[in-house]
């Protein structure tokens, strides 16, 4: 093989490792945009998802208040009940 004809082997070899790595490149980048895409993805939901549990938590606390008060107000109710004569019993 002569100098002239290993040259245009070295070159044609070249041109297609050049043709592969843009090819690959191209692979490379899209698969870095589907992994940002599905980062972003995540991270929207992750945000979502403690925006969730802090709206339950405000529920969770509300509830407990609620039912809080609401015995509260059903020992008042019972003593007054109690204080209060009755009639069939004064009768």
């Amino acid at each position: 093989m002569d100098e002239a004809s290993l040259e245009g082997a070295l070159n044609e070899l070249a041109k297609q490792f050049g043709d592969n790595t843009d090819l690959n490149q191209a692979k490379l980048a899209d698969l870095a945009k589907q992994a940002e895409n599905n980062r972003k993805q995540l991270q929207k939901s992750i945000t979502t998802l403690q925006e969730l549990l802090d709206y339950l938590r405000v529920c969770i606390k509300y509830q407990a208040f609620d039912l809080e008060a609401t015995r509260r107000e059903n020992t008042y109710l019972r003593k007054l009940l109690e204080d209060t004569p009755r009639n069939n019993e004064e009768g």
